[in-house]
């Protein structure tokens, strides 16, 4: 009933070979790209981070006699110059002196200046973190990434940078974005 063709021809070694070879230059030119693209990716997000987590920072220092957040306690327990007070300063209402409340009332007027917590630290060795090291000093801040917090704020200057030493596309290291 069925009969095989004699004439019927599978690919050749040559033709397998070349294939492949064509295969192998396609990903060669390919991989270095995808790669590039998601430190890019990861780029644009340090940067979007940056930003809003600044004009935060502004924001709070505007309305709370020109002081930032973390420097005061914030009345539940985070103390001066603390990540707790730093966090729940701008993701609660406040009083003009840096107390919090969950809840909007005339005492608490103030806030929240940013939505959810602080967002995770896109790139770098600490990627994933979301941790903040608050130090009130005077001089600029000099990222540690070995201390495993994804930022740095410093309360007495208002200066935040991301906690990474390492090197964008740019050559310029995360710390100075």
């Amino acid at each position: 009933m069925f009969q095989r063709n004699p004439r019927r021809r599978a690919f050749s070694l040559i033709e397998l070979v070349i294939v492949i070879v064509i295969l192998g230059i396609i990903a060669a030119i390919a991989i270095p790209r995808i790669g590039s693209g998601s430190r890019n990716a990861g780029e644009s997000a340090l940067r979007a981070n940056l930003a809003s987590l600044r004009n935060a920072i502004d924001w709070y220092y505007g309305e709370h006699h020109n002081v930032y957040p973390g420097a005061n306690p914030d009345g539940l327990g985070g103390g001066a110059d603390s990540e707790a007070a730093f966090v729940s300063q701008l993701t609660m209402y406040s009083d003009a002196n840096g107390n919090v409340s969950a809840s909007k009332d005339p005492a608490f007027p103030f806030g929240p200046y940013i939505r959810v917590d602080i967002p995770e630290l896109p790139v770098g060795a600490n990627a994933g973190q979301n941790t903040v090291t608050v130090v009130n000093q005077a001089g600029p801040l000099v990222a540690n990434p070995g201390d495993g917090n994804g930022w740095l704020f410093n309360a007495n200057t208002g200066q935040f940078i991301a906690n990474s030493t390492d090197a964008g596309s740019d050559g310029v290291t995360y710390d100075l974005y």
